[in-house]
């Protein structure tokens, strides 16, 4: 694909450093090597060279690397010059450059969209350079590679086959009704089994991908005085919220990150929750509910030494209602040192029950082990890749249109609709890797991106 103007960009970041790289892209790219270098450099050598200015002057000498197309990172030609890092000598040198006619900065994340759109990355390895940049644990850097490298690409390109074989025989079904008809309905079932089965493992390893990217939030909530701020400071390693044997200390919400076996979670300390008279403690409590709203996990903790009860109907009567709408919620019993009760977690019905005591730190491993399940960090999570909303959202009308499909599979009257429902699923999968792109989906994911990139 060719781009009528040829765009230039500082890669490094702004600041002071011992190295600074300018990088262009375009079909103008030889000349501004031309009259910035005074030759063109051997395609892809590293070449010491002064920099010029419009009058001859050297403006910094630094190694120049040309990069003709289609070998190069955007499928353009490319020229790299690195420097000085020096903003100000950088901006000079950016400034000659834009000089030229037909050079314009480049908007952010162009690069890669280029890239992209020269077939040199699918959009899944596209937007993994982003992530592989902002990763904020090592774990989280290592996906973003197995990304980069197409680990995530080749699962929904298997996907895609296995989709393309399937829809080729339920058209074959449509067009040769009746030439072996109980052959290729086994066939497709078993094709569907396979696909169904698949598509379900390629979801689970997204969603731990998303978290990855994204971090896990876990929010402690419960009545006042319970311990809340005590397991706050004891999860996340420093002293952050005050401690006090006064009911409401906890006003605001508070939040620190933490990395857990290469998770990034970020945990949330909260007010207590009651019926508060008191203005700032009631606005403080409404910021408490919606954190918990928007929680990945919530850890409910109430005083083991003021109730028996491990059901939230029980312990929390006034507001067990509200509970309904929490995806996963645990329920801590805390001061166990106090009771003598047993450490450990009981499995119930939609919730789990942990005593701990966050004073003593009795059940702490528990905990953080219960955490890992809940994540899904169950095992190895060698070769995971990362995953964005838009993918899980793709994923999930994939699966949709699939089981849509897989109900039609049964009735002769409606095979025109699975036919339909199987050509959605796969153009679901496809806008995962790029395949399909809408235009405004394309600028939204590469505006996101540094200018550099």
């Amino acid at each position: 694909m060719h781009h009528s103007d040829t765009i230039v960009a500082q890669a490094t970041a702004a600041g002071y450093g011992s190295v600074g790289i300018l990088r262009i892209s375009g079909h103008k790219s030889d000349e501004v090597a031309r009259q910035v270098l005074g030759t063109l450099p051997k395609p892809r050598y590293a070449e010491y060279l002064p920099f010029f200015d419009l009058n001859g002057s050297i403006l910094d000498q630094g190694i120049a690397l040309w990069f003709p197309a289609p070998y190069s990172f955007t499928g353009e030609n490319v020229l790299e010059l690195q420097g000085h890092g020096g903003p100000v000598i950088l901006d000079l040198l950016l400034k000659r450059i834009l000089l030229l006619p037909g050079l314009r900065i480049a908007k952010p994340g162009e690069f890669s969209e280029r890239a992209f759109l020269n077939d040199k990355l699918d959009l899944t390895q596209a937007e993994a350079i982003s992530d592989l940049i902002n990763a904020s644990t090592e774990q989280a850097a290592r996906s973003a590679v197995c990304s980069l490298q197409g680990g995530f690409a080749t699962r929904i390109k298997d996907l895609v086959e296995s989709l393309t074989s399937l829809r080729m025989h339920v058209e074959t079904i449509l067009n040769f009704p009746d030439e072996e008809i109980d052959v290729c309905f086994q066939r497709i079932k078993t094709e569907f089994d396979q696909i169904v089965f698949y598509l379900d493992l390629v979801r689970k390893e997204a969603h731990l991908g998303s978290i990855l990217r994204e971090g896990y939030r876990v929010v402690i909530a419960g009545r006042p005085n319970v311990g809340k701020s005590t397991l706050f400071n004891l999860l996340t390693g420093r002293s952050s919220a005050i401690v006090t044997n006064v009911a409401g200390t906890t006003r605001d919400v508070l939040r620190e990150h933490i990395n857990l076996n290469g998770i990034p979670c970020c945990i949330f300390d909260t007010a207590g929750l009651h019926k508060a008279n008191n203005e700032i403690e009631q606005i403080g409590i409404e910021r408490a509910w919606k954190e918990i709203k928007k929680a990945d996990h919530v850890l409910f903790v109430c005083d083991a030494t003021c109730t028996d009860y491990i059901s939230p109907d029980k312990i929390w009567p006034d507001f067990a209602h509200l509970l309904e709408s929490i995806p996963s919620f645990t329920v801590v019993r805390n001061k166990i040192d106090l009771t003598n009760e047993k450490i450990g977690v009981v499995e119930k019905n939609g919730y789990s029950v942990l005593s701990i005591s966050a004073l003593t730190r009795e059940g702490i491993s528990d905990l953080y082990a219960h955490l890992k399940v809940k994540i899904g960090l169950v095992g190895s999570i060698e070769g995971a890749f990362l995953a964005r909303r838009r993918h899980l959202e793709a994923l999930e009308l994939a699966d949709m249109y699939l089981k849509n499909a897989y109900h039609h599979l049964f009735l002769e009257e409606e095979q025109d609709v699975l036919a339909e429902d199987l050509r959605l699923a796969q153009e679901a999968l496809n806008e995962i890797t790029g395949v399909f792109s809408s235009n405004d989906l394309l600028n939204r994911i590469f505006s996101s991106f540094c200018i550099g990139k």
